[in-house]
C-alpha cells in the first residue's frame, strides 16, 4: 500500500499551482457535462426525430465547433487566452439554457451551431492556458490532470445526467448552462487576471515563427487524427443509440457507463502517463492507442449484449484513449511556440470539431444503408489504417527512435 501512495503522490507532484486551479475550473464545467452524451437521445425519443435528423443536429454542434474552435485560436493569440475562456464560458452557460427550449428542427439546429461555435472557442484558449503554466519537463502530465479533471466531471454529468433524464430531460440543459457560467466565475476568482501577461507584439526584426499551417508533419498529423476522431466520436453519439436500441439498455445504465469511462481516466491515467512518459516517441503510444479503440469497436460485433460486454468495450475503448491522448496534446504543444501556439491549439480543435460535424452523419447514414453491425467494423478498419499512416508518419519525419527533431523534407 504504501508503494502505490508514494506512486500516486509522484505522479502529481511538481505540477503548477495555476493548472490545478485550471483543472479544478475544468472539473467545475465537465460536472454539468449532459446535453452531448444524451442529445441524440433526446432528439429522437423527446422530439421524435429521426435517426438522420438526430445526426445533421449533432453534425451542426460539429460546424459550429470548427468555426468556433478557428475563431478562438486566432483571438486567443491577439487578446489572450484568458479572457477567451471566460466569454466562452459565460456566453456557453446562456446558450445550453436556450438550445433546452428549442423543439423544431431549425431552432434547435440554429441554437446548436451558436452554442458549439460558444464552446469550442474556449478549448483553444484552455489549451493555451494549460501549456503557459507548465514546465516543459511535466506538460503531458499537465494535460493529463486537466484530462483526469475533465473526465472526473464527465462522470459525474454523464452519471447524474442519465438519472435526470429518466425525469425530465429539460433539466439536463439547466445543469449544464449553470455549471458553465459557476465554471467562469471560479476561473475569475482563482486565477486573476493580472497574472496572465497580454499577448506581446513580436520586435519587426525578430525572426518569424513557424506558421502551423506550413508545419507538413503536424498537417499531415491533424489530418490522421481526425479520421480516428471519426471513430472515437461514435463512442459518445452512436453508441449510446446503439446500446438503447439493440441492446436495449435502460439510460440510468448507458449514463453509469459513460461514467465509467471517466472514472477509469481519473484513477488510472496521470500514473500511467508519469511511467509511460519519455520512454518511447510521442506517436508509437498515439499508435498503439487508436489500435486498441478500433478493436474495442469491433467487439460490440462479437460480445452478447450483456451488461458486462458494454462495461468490458467501455473499458478497452477508455484504455486507448488514455495511451493515445495525452500524447497527441504534446505532440502539437511541443511544435509551437509562444506567438503562434492559437494556430496550433485551433488546429488541433478543428480536428475534433471537424469530426463533430462528420461522425454523426457519417454514422447514421452507415447505419442506414447497412447496419450498427456494418458501422463497428467500418470503425475498426479506420482505425487500423490511421494506425499505420501514423506509423509510417513517424518512421519518415524522426531519424531515430528517440529523436524528436522532426525530418522536414516530407
Amino acid at each position: 500500500m504504501p508503494s502505490i501512495i508514494q506512486l500516486y503522490k509522484k505522479a502529481y507532484s511538481g505540477l503548477a499551482r495555476y493548472n490545478w486551479y485550471l483543472s479544478l475550473v475544468m472539473l467545475i464545467n465537465r460536472s454539468g457535462t449532459m446535453v452531448v452524451p444524451f442529445m441524440t437521445i433526446y432528439c429522437i425519443n423527446q422530439l421524435h426525430f429521426s435517426v438522420a435528423q438526430a445526426g445533421y443536429i449533432m453534425a451542426l454542434f460539429g460546424a459550429g465547433a470548427i468555426v468556433g474552435a478557428y475563431v478562438g485560436g486566432w483571438l486567443s493569440d491577439r487578446i489572450g487566452f484568458y479572457d477567451m475562456q471566460a466569454v466562452t464560458l459565460l456566453s456557453g452557460g446562456v446558450m445550453f439554457i436556450v438550445v433546452g427550449y428549442q423543439t423544431t428542427f431549425l431552432s434547435l439546429g440554429i441554437a446548436t451551431f451558436i452554442l458549439s461555435f460558444c464552446n469550442e472557442a474556449f478549448r483553444p484558449a484552455n489549451s493555451m492556458a494549460v501549456a503557459h503554466f507548465s514546465a516543459p519537463k511535466n506538460k503531458t502530465r499537465s494535460y493529463s490532470l486537466h484530462r483526469l479533471a475533465t473526465n472526473l466531471g464527465w462522470a459525474v454529468g454523464a452519471a447524474l445526467g442519465g438519472l435526470l433524464a429518466s425525469f425530465n430531460f429539460n433539466l439536463l440543459f439547466w445543469v449544464d448552462g449553470c455549471t458553465n457560467i459557476f465554471a467562469a466565475l471560479a476561473l475569475m476568482a482563482l486565477i486573476p487576471r493580472s497574472s496572465v501577461a497580454k499577448p506581446v507584439k513580436p520586435h519587426p526584426d525578430e525572426v518569424k515563427p513557424t506558421s502551423a499551417y506550413k508545419d507538413k508533419v503536424f498537417l499531415i498529423f491533424v489530418v490522421l487524427i481526425t479520421f480516428f476522431n471519426l471513430c472515437f466520436f461514435q463512442f459518445f453519439v452512436m453508441e449510446p443509440v446503439f446500446l438503447k436500441i439493440q441492446w436495449h439498455f435502460n439510460t440510468r445504465l448507458i449514463g453509469l457507463l459513460l461514467a465509467s469511462n471517466g472514472i477509469i481516466i481519473a484513477l488510472v491515467e496521470l500514473v500511467m502517463i508519469n511511467y509511460l512518459e519519455g520512454r518511447r516517441h510521442m506517436l508509437q503510444y498515439i499508435v498503439y492507442g487508436i489500435l486498441v479503440t478500433g478493436g474495442g469497436f469491433t467487439l460490440l460485433n462479437i460480445l452478447p449484449p450483456h451488461a458486462a460486454s458494454g462495461a468490458l468495450v467501455v473499458g478497452i475503448i477508455t484504455f486507448g484513449e488514455m495511451v493515445s491522448m495525452p500524447f497527441m496534446n504534446s505532440f502539437w504543444i511541443s511544435r509551437s511556440g509562444e506567438r503562434n501556439r492559437g494556430q496550433y491549439a485551433a488546429l488541433y480543435t478543428m480536428s475534433w470539431s471537424a469530426a463533430q460535424v462528420l461522425a454523426p452523419i457519417l454514422g447514421g447514414q452507415i447505419i442506414l444503408w447497412g447496419s450498427f453491425t456494418l458501422l463497428w467494423y467500418a470503425l475498426g478498419g479506420i482505425c487500423l489504417v490511421v494506425a499505420c499512416f501514423l506509423w509510417l508518419l513517424y518512421r519518415i519525419a524522426y531519424h531515430k527512435p528517440n529523436d524528436r527533431q522532426p525530418n522536414m523534407s516530407i
